[in-house]
């Protein structure tokens, strides 16, 4: 079968910095300059600008045992210390860290120096269980100050974590802590989400009972936060309030050096064999990345800007982009526990202009349904404070792009479409806001200092104009280390097909435009063969909401016996088109419009109008539910859903 992706759809707006702006931008072309001119050297550049060292490393990379890379190795440094006490050092404890704002409407504000202080407890109570270098903590918490504190607790210690989103089961929490072999895991009672508490504590005791094969075996310690107040069960000697160890602990602790190499956190990620994977990050490389990317991609100046990214800590944007890069870089940030529709559907825009936030990142599926209720809600908000907006998570659509530049920008506020994984650890390919002229959907090109490349299933070059498969060609700082406890399924997974070139295979359908600029075409799982052709789900979805009545749109392949694959949509209606139109004929209006958009080839054979999409609560379309539907199967696993009653009602409204 032919890897090569036919591309249909043709975007040629383009959209340069102002002068202004780039004359006041912190990255500069000179950037690519340097990155090109020596790699390596250039690395070692960042490390050592961006971060504080206890012991100068001397050995940027060990290449020598692919795909198992060393950066940075025979340095020593610590990562909480980078994030704090050296901010405080400085003379910029008392610069706030976190605005936090509780979905309630409860405040705080932390201080970098209120923030080390917490943290220097939290590592004294985690050490008073035992936890030391190289052991394993699970988090599961809502989007509280606490969770930042814990995280970077652990790191203190140069133990590692293990956060797992507050959404996921008992089950799932208790696969990855036996995975894991964690020691303690840190909670709360419960959080709040969509206007209710919901319990958390609960659940940890359910992960750790007997589920059929015995009590949980590792876990010795609980420590709770009192966050919802919702009554929980108490296990004496094993569960612990913090608000009574975590003020009653000394505030002295040393920060202790530890090599660049020593294990940071493991993120588990969901493995297509039912078993997750835990994606194994280090220290020194993966801190370096998410510095150098959270200051140049989001033109960071500390001093000044309010910084929000709104994913949660239970996801790897939140590793990289809530706790690690911004805090390492000295930065305030905005925190927000909730949804953004609670309680009333403007409360990002609410948020945004109570903080004056400046920078701005979120994900295509919460722009698509803020497209869906309309621009007359952020309309109501003082949104003239932000000077840069980013994209995370998927490919956005250029009516998506626009949308968000027009309504949320101003017309005039450069966005960063960024492209990375969990495994990549920081973001690999995006525009620098001061040097790229931006176009609407594509994210466009690596970073100084990182190689990818577009090939076919033989691993050759496609060039510009095509499109195959994204793959990383040389190994970058960031890079996980492998799967916890499964070496050979690391191999097997992103390097085995392209072991002779020692590519890394993303996993994503890819394209080059005539200018060499990179268009990201979902997994390759997403890509359908109708009649012959291979044809990416994130096109024919981009036709879908460029048509004025639809707010968001998935696509999935269907078996189909004359074609092999057919295109089956599953489309949102904007509120505005409804108060306005009658829906009856629509889904025929759409199949035409794609068809005159884009080719008869991919014209879908049926269209659903339905409320709403099953999501995962990181915002990922799960497609393959829809696949399901589409091919009147039984509905897979929904347990990662944000909602789980939705696909019981996308079956109803399609049968």
């Amino acid at each position: 079968m032919s890897s090569q992706i036919d591309h249909l759809l043709d975007e040629t707006r383009q959209f340069p910095p102002t002068a202004d702006f780039a004359a006041a931008a912190v990255a500069k072309p000179e950037l690519y300059e340097r990155a090109a001119a020596d790699r390596e050297g250039f690395w070692g550049e960042q490390a050592r600008e961006l971060l504080h060292w206890h012991k100068p490393f001397t050995n940027v990379l060990d290449w020598s045992a692919p795909p198992f890379a060393k950066w940075f190795d025979d340095g020593e440094l610590n990562v909480a210390y980078n994030c704090l006490d050296r901010h405080v050092e400085a003379g910029n404890g008392d610069r706030v860290a976190l605005l936090w704002e509780g979905e309630p409407g409860d405040e705080r504000s932390i201080t970098y120096a209120e923030l080390t202080d917490e943290v220097k407890r939290v590592a004294n109570v985690l050490a008073g269980y035992g936890i030391g270098t190289g052991d394993r903590v699970a988090i599961y918490l809502p989007m509280i100050p606490e969770a930042v504190a814990s995280m970077l607790a652990v790191a203190r210690l140069g133990a590692i974590h293990s956060v797992v989103f507050g959404g996921f089961s008992a089950d799932s929490l208790r696969s990855r802590i036996d995975d894991a072999g964690a020691k303690v895991v840190i909670t709360a009672d419960g959080g709040y989400r969509k206007g209710r508490v919901s319990a958390l504590k609960p659940a940890v005791d359910q992960a750790l009972s007997d589920r059929g094969d015995g009590e949980q075996q590792t876990v010795e310690h609980v420590l709770v936060v009192k966050r919802g107040e919702n009554e929980v069960d108490w296990v004496e000697g094993r569960d612990h309030w913090w608000h009574e160890a975590v003020p009653a602990a000394s505030a002295d602790h040393v920060a202790q050096a530890f090599p660049a190499e020593n294990p940071l956190f493991i993120l588990y990620t969901s493995g297509t064999t039912g078993k997750p994977k835990g994606i194994l990050h280090t220290s020194g490389g993966y801190l370096t990345q998410a510095a150098y990317t959270h200051r140049n991609v989001f033109d960071l100046k500390p001093e000044s800007d309010v910084f929000w990214c709104t994913a949660d800590i239970g996801w790897v944007t939140g590793h990289s982009y809530v706790t690690y890069g911004p805090l390492a870089n000295g930065a305030t940030q905005v925190l927000y526990e909730g949804t953004p529709d609670t309680p009333h559907p403007g409360r990002w825009w609410e948020i945004i202009q109570k903080y004056g936030v400046t920078i701005f990142y979120t994900a295509p599926t919460a722009i698509r349904s803020f497209m869906k209720t309309g621009r007359a809600v952020p309309q109501k908000f003082d949104l003239s404070s932000i000077r840069l907006l980013g994209s995370v998570g998927e490919p956005i659509n250029p009516e998506a792009w626009m949308w968000y530049r027009e309504v949320i920008g101003a017309g005039e506020t450069p966005i960063v479409d960024t492209w990375w994984q969990t495994e990549t650890g920081a973001i690999m390919v995006s525009a620098l806001p001061g040097v790229t002229a931006a176009k609407p959907g594509s994210a466009q090109v690596p970073l100084p200092g990182i190689s990818i490349d577009v090939v076919n299933e033989s691993g050759s070059e496609v060039g510009n104009g095509n499109g195959g498969l994204l793959v990383i060609t040389e190994p970058w700082p960031a890079m996980l280390r492998g799967i916890w406890g499964d070496p050979e399924r690391y191999k097997e997974t992103y390097w085995e097909k392209f072991e002779d070139q020692g590519y890394y295979f993303a996993g994503d359908g890819a394209r080059l435009d005539a200018d060499g600029d990179l268009w990201l075409l979902g997994r390759v799982d997403d890509v359908m063969n109708v009649s012959g052709h291979r044809l990416s789900t994130a096109e024919i979805e981009s036709s879908l909401v460029a048509h004025e009545a639809t707010a968001e749109a998935a696509v999935v392949g269907a078996s189909d016996e004359t074609t092999g694959q057919a295109v089956v949509a599953f489309v949102i209606i904007k509120e505005s088109y409804l108060a306005e139109h009658d829906p009856a004929g629509l889904a025929t209006q759409l199949r035409q419009w794609v068809g005159e958009q884009i080719g008869a080839i991919a014209r879908p054979r049926d269209v659903y109008i339905v409320g709403e999409l099953p999501k995962t609560r990181s915002g990922k379309i799960m497609r393959r539910l829809l696949r399901d539907v589409a091919e009147g199967r039984e509905v897979g696993d929904t347990t990662t859903l944000a909602d789980t009653a939705v696909m019981s009602i996308i079956s109803a409204q399609v049968k």
